[in-house]
């Protein structure tokens, strides 16, 4: 009897209350945030769109069972698909992630909050028409916008202090996490079942980071988000049906997460949830490359003009940059898939020097065969400025700082590049947005007819049009 009293005496892991409560009251967000999270959904579907040209992204999409389909389910965006919310999950996290160029969030653990938007966007279409038929008012974006607002916080709070990367996990834990708990709320559960929902995700766990880092990176980075997010929402459903949550899922002596996973370290909070991660997102605008790299493609990128008809007389290129990006994307020897080359900053920058600019399709084998390429990267030095690491993680700078020069053979060399803040950082915005539309539209011709993209485009060009337009209607102007 003692155990039983014992038991029910717990008392419910404060995080977790935290994060069930934030989903519950929180409901009014500055006008900042939410113009934000306006430019988050169209970038991010956007990426989706053009990640569809790639067929190794492709056939990750659709049913589990082909030929299925699912009346009045979750469509996907760029897709004539109609699935369950969450399959629909996975395609729509898949194919916003494919290509590594939507938004990011740098901090002692990393990762991209907008991949939270596949369970988001599939859970939301699902609602709104199932209201239809059931003659309610249907969802309005307003409330995809909210949630996708506290999906980035939930995610990118936990990644201020807390690193999983350290632990050999990845960071689409956190995407689990976030969505598990959104979603719970978007389908009108209650605090109890949020935490339930959110227990689950801490208890089911993250894959390793295997699939990211050298000997082993793989196209599964490319899916793991969208595995994450439709998982979330899996697991809220199952709550919202009345599944058990784990009170003490984090802090259970010997069986908790923090026991087995965290080095017996306790997961905390480095400031209150509210619209910190939405306002200071980070947009992945020029280059679609791993972010700790993306202020060296631009470094790379402006001596071009410098180095394009000096390539033989090359002795040495330095990149000075940050402790993260040498943790993460230094990478010497052989690269073995597109994978593999959008997280080697060597790859990223001598594809900047070689031809002024960074896309997709440099990162696919036939670009890769220029042997151009390794002759540079073979002549590449990585080092670190100490101050450059420090103010990566000053919460009043968030800088991505790199630098690139180039030193040729008769001792001569190009002015040290620098830049500390890449084009997508909130310091940037001005210079930034107009170029995030102008990605945005662009994405958008790879996919639709142009009648068909301009109506999208029209869609998400006002905040408060955006607000009021019922989620299926929105989602029905991108079905094919």
């Amino acid at each position: 009897m003692r155990d039983v009293a014992e038991n029910q005496a717990l008392k419910v892991d404060p995080l977790l209350e935290e994060i069930a409560d934030y989903v519950v009251d929180m409901e009014n967000f500055s006008d900042e945030a939410m113009e934000t999270a306006r430019y988050v959904v169209a970038d991010s579907l956007g990426c989706g769109f053009l990640a569809m040209r790639y067929p190794a992204c492709t056939k990750h999409l659709g049913p589990i069972v082909p030929g299925t389909s699912v009346p009045n389910g979750s469509r996907v965006p760029g897709t004539s698909f109609e699935l369950d919310p969450v399959q629909a999950a996975f395609n729509i996290g898949t194919v916003n992630r494919w290509l590594d160029y939507n938004d990011t969030w740098l901090a002692a653990e990393w990762g991209h909050p907008s991949d939270n938007l596949g369970g988001i966007l599939a859970v939301a279409d699902y609602i709104s028409r199932k209201n239809l038929v059931l003659g309610n008012a249907p969802l309005t974006m307003e409330k995809v916008l909210i949630a996708s607002i506290k999906a980035h916080e939930i995610q990118g709070i936990l990644a201020l202090t807390n690193s999983l990367n350290r632990q050999g996990l990845d960071h689409v834990l956190y995407v689990k996490v976030a969505t598990a708990a959104v979603v719970t709320g978007m389908l009108g559960g209650t605090k109890e079942e949020i935490i339930s929902a959110v227990s689950n995700a801490w208890i089911d766990n993250s894959s390793l980071r295997t699939y990211r880092h050298f000997p082993n990176a793989g196209s599964r980075k490319s899916w793991a988000a969208g595995d994450a997010t439709s998982r979330g929402v899996r697991l809220a459903m199952m709550a919202v049906n009345g599944e058990m949550g784990y009170k003490t899922a984090l802090s259970a002596p010997k069986w908790g997460f923090q026991d087995v996973l965290f080095n017996g370290k306790e997961l905390t909070l480095a400031r209150p949830f509210g619209s910190y991660v939405m306002e200071n997102i980070l947009f992945k605008i020029s280059y679609p490359a791993e972010f700790h790299a993306q202020t060296a493609a631009e470094c790379a990128v402006e001596l071009h003009p410098f180095v394009a008809d000096r390539l033989d007389e090359i002795a040495k290129i330095t990149i000075t940059t940050h402790e993260s990006a040498i943790r993460i994307i230094d990478k010497t020897g052989p690269l073995h898939n597109p994978a593999d080359r959008d997280h080697c900053i060597q790859y990223i920058t001598a594809i900047g020097l070689l031809f002024g600019t960074v896309t997709a399709d440099h990162y696919e084998d036939e670009a890769a065969s220029d042997p151009r390429i390794d002759v540079l990267r073979s002549k590449m030095e990585v080092v670190e400025n100490k101050q450059y690491s420090t103010d990566y993680l000053d919460p009043d700078k968030r800088s991505i700082a790199n630098a690139v020069q180039v030193h040729f053979n008769d001792g001569t060399a190009t002015e040290k590049v620098v830049q500390e803040y890449p084009l997508g950082h909130r310091f940037r915005r001005d210079e930034g947005i107009p170029k995030l539309l102008k990605k945005f539209s662009s994405n958008l011709q790879t996919r639709f007819p142009s009648k068909q993209a301009a109506a999208i485009y029209a869609s998400l060009e006002d905040l408060q049009q955006l607000r009021k337009m019922p989620v299926h209607e929105f989602i029905g102007r991108m079905v094919n």
